[in-house]
């Protein structure tokens, strides 16, 4: 009766009903066939949360196991923007700036995102984790990460290098080693609730692998003592730059280098190219009077003359082709063995002159110069040896007194290493090896002999003409008490423009002792000093109080 007395009414009802399951009908094929694993992914996504677990990277420790490098757990600051109300925003936007030092703008965009994860900020430190967490703020959230660790800050900078945010390795061995320190990633993943909170439920897992150690030839102590006596002679001098490096003789280890300007590897980000750029490799320059080791090696090994045979020195003057060379001071006529002991530019000259260019460069070349030592760093370049069918008519004159020739601080290292080592010429190296968590071998390197340069009755001559420039001659301020000193000295004139400037010098001295039986071998060298410019004043004193510290320190470990 109802239903008659109301037919239109029931028929709009009807068709309603009609159309509404038909719509939904087609909206749940759509949704099922067409949207099904789209959506399916996005609940996946809102109840499993991935973790990434990152790997220890390895630490990078001295020859006495003293870390230089490692990881230290820091937390990193999340935010869930879908999950955080407007109010959770608006304080974290007040509070987040005060305590992390972020631009305001920056919170916003970060937080306006539609995403269940965005970093606010990385590797914070424990106080500023603290005051985050007492904000209890809602959608913000820590992981846990680990963050590069320099104990020393400077020390051994150019060697140790540095990693970056992500402990990627951007510089140095950190660079050089990164395939072995950095590990690899893990993963976890946790269960959501449909709040975004986690349940504590692991659902998968893989664990990270941590990166291996490396155990460096450097000894931290050297290289302290190498650092300090550089840095305050740096001052001292006033000079542009400076660089020293410590070897063993008999295995090519380096036991400390160091370069001024530096930087300091926990702020490496505000240093400038210059002061992070390892001179030691990277740079060169003539070396002046220190060249003179190969003339007087090669003449006595080739037999051309002995320590007694008189050359006369033209009294500070001599023309070669259409130049003249002089001497600092005046001399006469001198032995093989004082033309070394005095520097003498001519007297090296004339033996050079007997000798030839051929051999000359032949033995320089024997001594590692104008080529890469190949040491386990990045950066090092070879430096400049001409070949004497491009020499000039005055390269006789120029070459054996170290001009006309460019060499690395390590090239020189290596080369005074030789007479050391009774001639033979090691390779260097700064990474003894590399070790798993177990302390089982990955890589190691062993000492490897280059050539032997010389035999060892010429090393012991040259060795004994070097005593000599420490005792008498331009080397004394390298003399140490109670110790046997070889070395030799070097003042070079810089070139500037194409230019030899009269007012801008290198200053070096390179050496090793005990003479008689030697442990260290070093090289000092400093660029632009002034008012003072000669080796034997400015670099002298720094290899003295280096060596003498360094062997006492030596001696202590002995017992």
């Amino acid at each position: 009766m109802y239903l008659q007395n109301h037919p239109l009414r029931f028929t709009v009802v009807f068709l309603f009903l009609i159309f509404a399951l038909c719509f939904f009908s087609v909206h749940l094929v759509l949704i099922q066939f067409f949207r099904g694993a789209h959506l399916a992914s996005l609940a996946e996504k809102q109840h499993n949360h991935y973790i990434k677990l990152e790997p220890k990277r390895g630490t990078i420790y001295d020859r006495r196991m003293r870390p230089l490098a490692m990881n230290i757990t820091v937390y990193s600051l999340y935010a869930n923007p879908k999950m955080m109300s407007p109010e959770a925003k608006k304080k974290a936007i007040q509070e987040l700036p005060r305590i992390l030092k972020l631009d305001n703008n920056f919170l916003k965009t970060r937080l306006s995102r539609s995403k269940y994860f965005v970093w606010i900020a990385r590797k914070l430190s424990l106080e500023e984790a603290d005051r985050i967490k007492a904000l209890k703020i809602r959608g913000l959230d820590f992981v846990k990460e680990s963050k590069r660790y320099y104990p020393n800050q400077s020390l051994a900078a150019h060697v140790v290098g540095f990693a970056g945010l992500d402990n990627q390795g951007l510089e140095g061995l950190e660079l050089l080693y990164d395939k072995f320190l950095k590990g690899e990633p893990g993963w976890s993943q946790i269960l959501r609730d449909a709040r975004q909170r986690d349940l504590l439920i692991e659902k998968d897992f893989m664990a990270p692998k941590d990166g291996f150690d490396l155990v460096l030839t450097i000894d931290e102590t050297i290289q302290y003592i190498a650092e300090k006596a550089l840095e305050k002679a740096f001052d001292k001098h006033n000079a542009r730059s400076a660089t020293i490096i410590v070897m063993d003789p008999r295995t090519g280890e380096i036991l400390a280098l160091a370069n001024r300007p530096t930087y300091n590897l926990a702020n490496f980000s505000s240093s400038q190219m210059e002061e992070r750029t390892n001179r030691s490799i990277a740079y060169v320059y003539e070396p002046g009077s220190v060249f003179k080791i190969v003339t007087a090696a090669a003449a006595l090994e080739e037999r051309t003359f002995i320590e007694s045979d008189k050359i006369f020195c033209e009294n500070g003057e001599y023309r070669v082709a259409n130049n003249i060379l002089h001497d600092h001071h005046p001399h006469g006529m001198l032995s093989f063995s004082e033309v070394i002991e005095q520097s003498s530019n001519i007297g090296t000259t004339k033996i050079a002159q007997k000798l030839g260019p051929s051999k000359v460069y032949e033995y320089a070349s024997r001594f590692g110069f104008g080529k890469l030592t190949d040491i386990d760093l990045k950066g090092e370049v070879g430096g400049v040896l001409k070949s004497p069918a491009q020499w000039s008519k005055t390269s006789i004159g120029a070459v054996p007194i170290g001009q006309e020739v460019l060499v690395t601080p390590l090239q020189l290292t290596t080369a005074i290493s030789v007479l050391a080592n009774n001639g033979v010429l090691m390779q260097p190296f700064v990474v003894k090896y590399v070790k798993d968590q177990k302390n089982e071998l990955i890589h190691s390197v062993e000492p490897r002999i280059v050539d032997r340069v010389v035999s060892e009755e010429t090393a012991r001559r040259v060795t004994k003409i070097l005593t000599q420039v420490v005792e008498r001659g331009t080397g004394k301020n390298a003399q140490i008490k109670g110790v046997l000193v070889a070395g030799k000295t070097g003042t070079a004139q810089k070139v500037v423009e194409g230019q030899y400037s009269h007012s801008k010098f290198y200053a070096s001295f390179i050496g090793y002792a005990p003479a008689d039986n030697p442990r260290l071998a070093a090289v000092v060298v400093f660029e632009e000093p002034h008012p003072s410019y000669f080796g034997g004043t400015v670099s002298a004193p720094v290899f003295r109080e280096v060596i003498e510290d360094a062997l006492k320190y030596l001696k202590s470990l002995e017992g």
